[in-house]
């Protein structure tokens, strides 16, 4: 005979209200796997660097192509999402801005300085003879 053992159940993401703060929190833990899934295409362009001319220009057909682009510009934005996200986190953590304004700002100021310095670092690569 067994006996069923009554726990409590966790709430789900169905039973909360959904907030900024909440999905970023989220995106934070997707953009990490993003960072795992890009290093790969980091480890083929060595790769390929170390292989010879061939290889390297495979890659760079690669790259170049609207695709590759389009793989590079979103992997830009994980890196600097991720960096600006753990340093709300951090914040988070030694025990600062957990007011809801406070809360608010931080997400905010991690969500727009993301995809802000995403943009800025892209024209600057570009500016600097970045792919023509």
């Amino acid at each position: 005979m067994t006996t069923k053992i009554e726990r409590p159940l966790s709430p789900h993401l169905q039973t909360y209200k959904w907030t900024l703060t909440m999905a970023m929190s989220i995106v934070h833990r997707a953009t990490g796997v993003a960072l795992y899934v890009g290093t790969i295409l980091l480890a083929w362009w060595l790769m390929a660097a170390a292989a010879g001319p061939s290889a390297y220009a495979t890659f760079q057909d690669f790259i170049s192509s609207f695709i590759g682009r389009l793989i590079v510009f979103g992997y830009t934005w994980a890196l600097i999402h991720h960096l600006l996200s753990g340093i709300r986190h951090l914040v988070w953590d030694l025990g600062y801005g957990f007011g809801k304004k406070e809360r608010e700002w931080l997400t905010w100021a991690a969500l727009i300085g993301s995809i802000s310095l995403t943009i800025l670092l892209w024209i600057v690569a570009f500016a600097a003879g970045g792919p023509r």
